[in-house]
């Protein structure tokens, strides 16, 4: 026979395992407990031991409001849901724990992956973790928890997910030609056209929500707000990375000129070669040089007019979050002008190599897809191809889990959730 005991862990014991465990996450941290503390919400840092050894842990959230009490996990528990005794003891544990906190239901949302699949959406072999852990749901269900399906779309916490793993990363050029084609063309576009990333320091932190906020609006998606971005940056202090790209606009005219410049002699070349014996093959490659001498003239022009708004001009903007585990890209913005400059596709190739290989970190979580990858129409079809030009892997997890906790309070609020219609 087991022997389990609950435990009521310090925010040090449970960073500590966070660190360790293999579904450990930003969500499962101190930081996120202190984010949630300063939006009102009671936190709770539980554990379960065996024969003394730390097995299992969660943050344990109890939000309250005029209408109804419930209690929730993002991200966790941290448990092996494949283990059946451990996991009955934990839940009950959690659950009694709500009960007492008079939450009407425990809604949990595991980080244990449920399969992987490659970087188009297809399940990966057996042994490369494309068997589905039917075994963990299956355990979580015999606890009592109502399982909310394998959904497909955005949801608050993301059921699919896009990864890079970058073991065996060896400097930038490896991690630069670890991407598609187009993508490195992109990174490599970006830097030279005086694109620079850099982060910004606690009192920059309006570019970042500005540039946010526009997106928002653009994207229709929620804007959380600046309030929010420095309540994170406070809880989570410096592994929050609030990160600009800015275009230094005499960087790029520079090398806009220079660009022009050589095209004007190499015109100037076939058309005194012409003057002499004119062919086909000159003729052709004159036309070819003129038309891109015309587009480095335009290109000058607008970087001009740009030169009018500032010297350097914040292009994208993004936050991310390290866990010892791994490196989030969390949120991002994009200023839709200076879409040209490929600002976004050189953050990430930043973050990932700044962030991840220079740590020592092998895993850099690019966050939600929507989980549909066979239509070029769909809404997140654009999103998900950005990520993929990385070429990573998809995790697809378990979905949300509702433990019915005082299972009238529970139906009494499901009912009035149906009726207004949330």
């Amino acid at each position: 026979m087991r022997s389990f005991a609950l435990a009521t862990l310090t925010e040090e014991e449970f960073d500590d395992f966070s660190g360790r465990h293999p579904e450990g996450n930003f969500q499962q941290t101190s930081a996120a407990g202190r984010l949630r503390s300063a939006q009102g919400v009671e936190v709770e840092y539980l554990g379960v031991r065996e024969n003394g050894e730390l097995v299992a842990a969660a943050l344990l959230e109890t939000h309250r409001s005029r209408l109804s009490t419930f209690s929730v996990i993002h991200d966790g528990p941290m448990c092996d849901f494949h283990d059946a005794e451990l996991t009955a003891f934990f839940v009950e544990q959690l659950k009694q724990r709500a009960k007492g906190n008079k939450a009407a239901q425990l809604e949990i949302t595991p980080e244990l992956p449920y399969r992987l699949r490659d970087g188009e959406g297809k399940p990966l072999p057996a042994e490369q973790g494309g068997a589905p852990a039917n075994d963990a749901v299956d355990n979580l269900v015999a606890c009592g928890f109502e399982h909310g399906g394998f959904s497909i779309g955005y949801t608050a916490v993301p059921r699919w997910r896009y990864v890079k793993d970058l073991t065996g990363g060896d400097g930038e050029q490896a991690l630069l030609k670890s991407y598609d084609k187009r993508t490195q063309w992109s990174v490599k576009r970006a830097a030279s056209m005086g694109v620079h990333v850099r982060e910004l320091g606690e009192d920059e932190l309006k570019v970042f929500a500005d540039i946010e906020r526009a997106t928002a609006e653009r994207r229709s998606f929620e804007y959380r707000g600046e309030g929010y971005f420095r309540r994170f940056k406070e809880a989570y202090g410096s592994k929050a990375h609030f990160m600009v790209a800015e275009i230094h606009i005499a960087e790029y005219r520079a090398d806009m000129q220079a660009k022009r410049d050589a095209l004007k002699t190499k015109v100037a070349a076939l058309e005194a070669k012409i003057a002499e014996r004119e062919t086909t093959k000159l003729t052709r490659q004159l036309g070819e040089e003129s038309r891109n001498l015309a587009a480095a003239e335009k290109r000058l022009a607008e970087a001009a007019e740009l030169a009018k708004k500032g010297d350097v001009l914040p292009a994208a903007a993004s936050l991310f979050v390290e866990h010892p585990r791994e490196t989030v890209y969390l949120f991002s913005g994009s200023v839709e002008e200076y879409k040209p400059f490929y600002a976004s596709a050189l953050i990430q190739h930043y973050a990932m190599l700044h962030l991840c290989l220079e740590r020592g970190v092998n895993r850099y979580n690019f966050y939600g897809v929507d989980g549909v990858f066979d239509d070029p129409d769909d809404p997140g079809r654009g999103v998900l191809e950005f990520k993929q030009g990385f070429n990573g892997y998809v995790e697809e997890l378990m979905g949300e889990f509702v433990l019915p906790v005082r299972p009238i309070m529970f139906r009494a609020k499901t009912t009035l959730r149906k009726l207004l219609g949330r």
